[in-house]
């Protein structure tokens, strides 16, 4: 007999069948059963920072028999409608993982918390209520605060509720049952509670537990049944990564898209208390992902022989926007300035942005065109210091057809007029310019503190259509653009520039700041407010 998926079972199980699966929890204590082949992550050192972690990747081995999957609070509806409509969108993934683990032996816990009257009479919640007790040693039926000195605080601000949308739902308690997509199957176990669900797995010889559901900062870690209990008590425990969300608010500090503020959770629970698995481990392929989770990919063009951007943009792109969600590419050539040829130049064609670090090339013609291309869709381009002259190169004596050059290039996109240094200064002093107004890359830099360590480009006048937003200032001269946005041709593609970019420029905050401003403002993205 089976148990219908979208409502009560259609049957009753005999006091004599539920006996009997009763019995078969205790044999599978008894009877060793296949291997589950795990690829785990996990990050150290634990501590506050997750970004700067480094991960760890291994592989384990557990006895089926002796694995429990705990679906947590996969509601039919949730208060908030994002959340609502990313559960049911996750939920059929989920219930194909189930499945599979089914068919190896693992025991299915299907956990919808503050919903057991609708499953009041289902076997497999009765199941729950009937295990033998068993001994715990730990409190099992209390929420596991969030809150622990010896654990660093949450990588995001939930304090709000975490709804991604806008204008925020009004929160309440709408649910009633686990989403009907999801499958109980005759065998499986209905509870919300601690003590229950340690009586079931202590019948069952349960030492391995996979978590997956709802909602990685809150009650997967926090339930009596989920991560942090069965961690007290000393179960080998795993997160499901890639089928579990947040309630996280992009608005909310530290302002990232929902989707990367999920994967600061994970990582925290991985540096902190688990490591996690993907549901490849058991359907193959890849693992889920969310329709609207589509990071940005940004390209660094670099080829240059002065300024080590081969070093600091790297360092930047690691530190600044990988723990956002971005994906970085890097397209280089040597520090030799006659070589145009650069590495991994076909990863131009699907940037979402790119980042120009180039000096005097005359690069092979598809890079020119792939600049083209991406401008001519819509496309930002942000340039720092020697990107106004990056194409004003020298065509190689042989193959020369095979190569470009594009003097233009600072005129016709970044709108600039580079045409020479200023004296050698020990700094160049910033400075506000003139009608710049709050435009959002100005957003959160303390102009007193951004410092030029170059000598200041000449490179006014600018197009017309350009903004100039920072001002390079030196004694006895008039001041220089050094940043300002434009907006080129019908697509409007956004483009950013800086004369910024010596090596200890990087090393300030507020020039680190100024060059995520300007991608996050080409790519359409807001801007953290601090």
């Amino acid at each position: 007999m089976r148990a219908s998926a979208f409502g009560k079972p259609n049957c009753r199980l005999p006091l004599l069948a539920l006996t009997c699966l009763l019995a078969s929890l205790t044999a599978l204590a008894d009877a060793g059963g296949p291997a589950l082949h795990l690829h785990t992550r996990s990050r150290r050192p634990a501590g506050a920072d997750v970004k700067s972690a480094t991960i760890v990747e291994s592989e384990a081995a557990w006895d089926a028999h002796k694995t429990a999957m705990i679906v947590c609070d996969m509601w039919d509806r949730h208060w908030c409608r994002g959340a609502t409509a990313r559960v049911a969108e996750m939920a059929p993934s989920m219930n194909a993982v189930l499945r599979a683990a089914r068919e190896r032996g693992v025991l299915i816990v299907h956990a919808p918390s503050e919903t057991m009257t609708f499953y009041a009479n289902w076997p497999q919640r009765i199941r729950a209520q009937q295990a033998p007790k068993a001994a715990a040693p730990t409190d099992v039926s209390q929420w596991q605060s969030l809150n622990h000195d010896q654990e660093p605080p949450l990588p995001i601000d939930d304090a709000d509720g975490g709804c991604d949308d806008d204008p925020p739902c009004p929160q309440g308690n709408p649910w009633r049952r686990q989403i009907a997509t999801l499958e109980i199957a005759p065998a499986d176990v209905i509870s919300d509670r601690g003590d229950e669900i340690v009586n079931v797995f202590a019948q069952a010889g349960i030492e391995n537990v996979i978590i997956m559901g709802v909602h990685a900062n809150m009650c997967v870690l926090g339930r009596p049944f989920s991560i942090r209990q069965m961690v007290k008590l000393g179960k080998h425990v795993v997160l499901m990564r890639d089928l579990t969300d947040s309630m996280y608010n992009s608005r909310r500090s530290p302002f990232v898209s929902h989707f990367a503020g999920t994967d600061l959770v994970i990582a925290h629970i991985e540096a902190n208390r688990c490591p996690s698995i993907t549901s490849a481990d058991f359907l193959g392929g890849e693992p889920f992902r969310f329709a609207a989770d589509r990071r940005p990919t940004v390209a660094f063009l670099i080829g240059e022989n002065e300024y080590r951007t081969w070093e600091t943009l790297p360092c930047f792109a690691r530190d600044e926007l990988a723990w956002r969600g971005f994906n970085t590419v890097f397209v280089t050539s040597s520090t030799n300035v006659s070589d145009g040829v650069f590495t991994n130049a076909a990863a131009l064609e699907h940037a979402d942005l790119i980042v120009v670090s180039a000096r005097r090339r005359a690069p092979r013609r598809e890079v020119i065109a792939a600049l083209r291309d991406h401008l001519a869709a819509g496309r930002p381009i942000v340039g720092i210091r020697t990107a106004s002259h990056a194409f004003a190169g020298t065509l190689p004596a042989t193959e020369a057809a095979a190569f470009a050059v594009w003097p233009e290039f600072d005129a016709d996109v970044l709108g600039g007029n580079y045409h020479n240094h200023a004296e050698a200064t020990a700094a160049t002093s910033v400075q506000v310019a003139t009608n710049a107004g709050a435009h959002p890359i100005l957003t959160g830099i303390a102009v007193a503190q951004l410092v030029g360590h170059g000598t200041l480009y000449r490179t006014a006048p600018l197009k017309p259509d350009a903004q100039e937003l920072l001002s390079g200032l030196i004694p006895n001269e008039s001041p220089e653009p050094l940043a300002w946005v434009r907006i080129v041709g019908s697509r409007q593609a956004r483009i950013f520039y800086t004369s910024l970019g010596h090596p200890e420029d990087f090393a300030e905050p507020a020039f680190r700041r100024l060059l995520l401003n300007g991608i996050l403002w080409g790519l359409r993205q807001p801007v953290p407010p601090r």
